[in-house]
This record gives structure tokens, C-alpha cells and sequence, in this order.
């Protein structure tokens, strides 16, 4: 599946009615689209924990700061300046990290291999500091993160795990984040535009690849 370029400048009417309903119909797809935890093995349980883990542990704070950044609105930096600072002061990566030893799936070199080739991808986006680009694909990726914390926290109680600090906290806290990413991409299109040749959906799909390969491994790869 694939979005189609959105060209015209966009405004807050264009995010509410186009760009944020096409980013929830995404992620209730990827949703929808997991497969049942009981008809996964534990090994299966375990690669979708640590595949998780080998990218969100040291990439989420760089891809937040990278969005920051590249932003010029006054009104977006709050919303990511709050973000950064939870993730930061409250030590997020290292409840992640507990929440994967714990449910024994600290990734290992063959998972971060795994997801290195969509991740690197998604890394240079994000280098490019493309400001509207970056606030869409990382609304996108904290809606689906809020969405997903229930069957994360479902694989790991699987596996035998009891530590969901890192699930209950994200599976609160991110409602608002997604909501405040929304509100700075409206923001930063007022004062900022994106060029109406390129795509808003870029960096989302490029994430949504990244994604089909934290849950399925290399062996299923999202069609093009």
C-alpha cells in the first residue's frame, strides 16, 4: 500500500481532516494486522520484544531531537521540548531496557541486524531535517506506539514477564504526545510550509517498513 503526495500548503483544516485521519487509518492497519500472540512461539515472542527494543532504545530520543532541530515555529518546539524532557529526565531507555531483560529479549547482534537496513533509512530521513516531514512521521510513530503498548505488554506477560513499568507509562503518556505532535504540525505549516513536490507521507512510510520488520523479521518484508 502506498499514500499518495499531498501538494497544496497545508493548514490546520488540511491536518485535521486529511493528513492526521490518513495517519490513524495507517496505524489501525499495522494494528489490526498483528498476529495473534497465541499462535506465535516463544522464539517469535521473544524477536518481536527485542527487534522492538534494538530500535527504540537508542533511536527515539535521536529522532525527536532530530525533528526539534529542524523545526522554525515557536509553536511545535514546546510540544517536542516536553516530550524530550520526559523521555530524558524520567529515563525511558532504561525502562525499556528492564522491560526487555525481564521478559528475557534483549536484542541480540541478529536482531539488530535484522532491522538495521529499514532503520538506517529512517535515520537519514530524519537527517535531513525536513520540519513538517519529521513532526508527521513522528505523530504517526506515537500514535502507533501508544496503540501497540497493550500487545507489547501481551508478549512480554507471555514470555513470563511481570515488569510493565515501560508499557503502562507509554501507554498513557503518548495519547498526549501524539496529540501535541499533531498540534506542532499544524503550527509548523503555518510559518514553514512543506514544498508542494514533496510527499508529507515519506518518512511515515519509511517507518511503517520498520515497523512490519520489528513485528515479522526480514523473511516477510512489506510489499512496495
Amino acid at each position: 500500500m502506498t499514500t499518495s503526495t499531498y501538494s497544496p500548503q497545508l493548514q490546520n483544516a488540511a491536518i485535521e481532516s486529511f493528513v492526521k485521519p490518513k495517519i490513524e487509518g495507517l496505524i489501525d492497519d499495522l494494528i489490526t494486522s498483528l498476529p495473534e500472540i497465541n499462535t506465535l512461539t516463544s522464539e517469535e515472542r521473544r524477536g518481536i520484544l527485542a527487534r522492538y527494543t534494538a530500535v527504540l532504545e537508542g533511536n527515539f530520543i535521536y529522532w525527536m531531537t532530530a525533528t526539534l532541530i529542524s523545526v522554525r515555529s515557536e509553536g511545535a518546539r514546546p510540544h517536542l521540548l516536553e516530550n524530550l524532557d520526559e523521555e530524558v529526565r524520567e529515563a525511558h531507555p532504561v525502562m525499556l531496557r528492564k522491560f526487555a531483560v525481564a521478559a528475557h529479549a534483549f536484542p541480540t547482534d541478529t536482531d539488530a541486524l535484522a532491522v538495521d537496513a529499514d532503520l538506517t533509512k529512517v535515520r537519514q530521513f530524519l537527517g535531513r531535517l525536513s520540519a513538517v516531514q519529521s513532526l508527521a512521521t513522528m505523530a504517526f510513530f506515537e500514535g502507533y506506539i501508544q496503540r501497540f503498548m497493550g500487545y507489547l505488554a501481551n508478549l512480554a506477560a507471555a514470555r513470563g514477564s511481570v515488569e510493565m513499568e515501560y508499557t503502562d507509562v507509554h501507554g498513557v503518556c503518548d495519547i498526549a504526545h501524539t496529540q501535541g505532535l499533531f498540534d506542532a504540525l499544524a503550527a509548523e505549516t503555518e510559518v514553514n510550509p512543506l514544498d508542494p513536490k514533496a510527499d508529507i507521507f515519506e518518512g511515515v512510510e519509511l517507518l511503517r517498513a520498520l515497523i512490519h520488520t520489528i513485528v515479522y523479521g526480514q523473511a516477510d518484508k512489506l510489499a512496495a
